[in-house]
């Protein structure tokens, strides 16, 4: 087959879940298929919308150019782009991550073509402009609050007020301007995902909210959990002599990384966190400055790690670990660390949300503590540090959903996405 993946970031420059992920299965399948990828960049030297190639091997790279789109989802440049790469690369399915700083008319492109499509849901961007159900809150004193549900009025008020003038005679002008907005774009990704053949969804949750949220035919939803390179995956040996805490992921609010430096400067002993991931400037300073408030001492026994390659995560991340911590402050889904964690007996403490919950069973594999409560987080942290022989025993648990406890290999996970990818084309002939 040839398979293009369209995915809003891939590695290196983008080294979130969902690039990852793609960046897997895209290797796979370019053992046995040719591979197309489009995807963007961030050239602020270069025109919006031109596309760059680059190759490797059986996988070919299309990079878009979207330096200064942040909140747009309709792009009639891109579209037409995008039009005229499918007709010279011509591929025989679709498979979408994501589309955030792209462009929703890429489905009406490979529409257009009867090109089939599988589209993976990562997160909530299809029901929720901001993806997380997270509001912005500007101006409010509990900014990131959770969101219940999409609303028009409500995502203009609550996520989009930034955008407002700030004048008070104009607030109710802003109000209807950004809610009839809100309104188009929502009325526009409901009537596109009537042109997707198959929904991916990495946890029942999200599934769930998918299909009695938004509607998404039930018949049309598949749950299917990520597949892991296992060859990268292997239990390390080695630990440090004193105990210690990780992180692994984005150095923004809604990973709930300042919740967890909270906890953290709470625990009683001789215990250390290491804060893996890229640093992106004042977010991250900020972060070292909270630590520092909450307590110089504890702040000490905070170390920064920077990145790392994800080949190397079990040397560089887990053998240096004795739980990994996912505070994320909003419903993730299937977080791919708790999956790399579990492969490699590491015990993991999460929230008692989302898909998050899903994945880690408390004192069976793991611990769960109270979403987006400090106090439990930090209990159940304390928890951690006194018991280190059980957090052991919890973390050799590994996966709940399988007989050995290994989480899915990317090898039969992409055999499962090949006989689906098979399907839909056989569908659309």
């Amino acid at each position: 087959m040839h398979i293009l993946k369209i995915i809003h970031g891939y590695p290196s420059q983008y080294n979130a879940g969902s690039e990852v992920y793609s960046q897997s299965i895209c290797n796979e399948h370019s053992k046995k298929h040719r591979i197309s990828i489009f995807t963007r960049e961030e050239n602020i030297f270069a025109a919006d919308f031109s596309i760059r190639k680059e190759m490797n091997g059986r996988l070919t790279k299309y990079l878009v150019n979207l330096p200064r789109e942040k909140d747009g989802y309709r792009h009639a440049q891109l579209d037409k782009a995008f039009g005229h790469l499918l007709n010279d690369i011509c591929p025989d399915v679709a498979h979408i991550g994501h589309l955030n700083h792209l462009s929703t008319g890429i489905i009406d492109e490979l529409a257009k073509k009867n090109i089939p499509i599988v589209f993976t849901l990562h997160d909530f961007w299809l029901m929720c402009p901001r993806g997380q159900f997270l509001q912005t809150n500007f101006t409010e004193p509990n900014f990131y609050q959770l969101c219940l549900g999409q609303q028009d009025r409500k995502c203009a008020e609550k996520c989009y007020k930034a955008y407002f003038s700030g004048r008070a005679s104009d607030y109710q002008c802003d109000v209807e301007h950004w809610t009839g907005w809100i309104h188009n774009r929502m009325q526009e990704t409901k009537e596109l995902c009537e042109k997707v053949q198959l929904f991916i969804a990495p946890s029942h949750y999200l599934q769930n909210r998918f299909i009695e949220e938004f509607g998404l035919p039930k018949e049309k939803t598949l749950y299917l959990d990520y597949g892991f390179p296992l060859e990268h995956l292997k239990p390390p040996q080695s630990k440090n002599s004193e105990f210690t805490f990780s992180y692994i992921g984005t150095h923004i609010p809604a990973k709930g990384v300042s919740l967890l430096i909270q906890a953290f400067t709470r625990l009683q002993g001789k215990v250390k966190l290491k804060i893996f991931g890229r640093d992106n400037g004042q977010g991250t300073q900020s972060l070292k400055v909270l630590a520092k408030e909450l307590s110089s001492s504890m702040s000490e026994n905070i170390e920064w790690m920077g990145e790392y390659l994800n080949c190397d995560i079990a040397n560089k991340v887990f053998a240096t670990t004795n739980v990994i911590i996912v505070p994320s402050i909003w419903g993730e889904n299937s977080p791919l660390v708790i999956h790399e964690a579990q492969a490699c007996k590491v015990p993991v403490i999460t929230a008692n949300y989302g898909g998050m919950k899903e994945y880690v069973k408390h004192k069976v594999n793991g611990l769960l503590f109270e979403h987006r409560n400090i106090g439990s987080l930090a209990k159940n942290m304390q928890y951690a540090l006194d018991n280190p022989k059980e957090m052991q025993k919890l973390g050799s648990k590994g996966y709940l959903y399988s007989e050995d406890g290994q989480v899915p290999s990317i090898q039969e996970h992409c055999k499962t996405l090949e006989k689906l990818y098979q399907e839909v084309i056989q569908q659309g002939v």
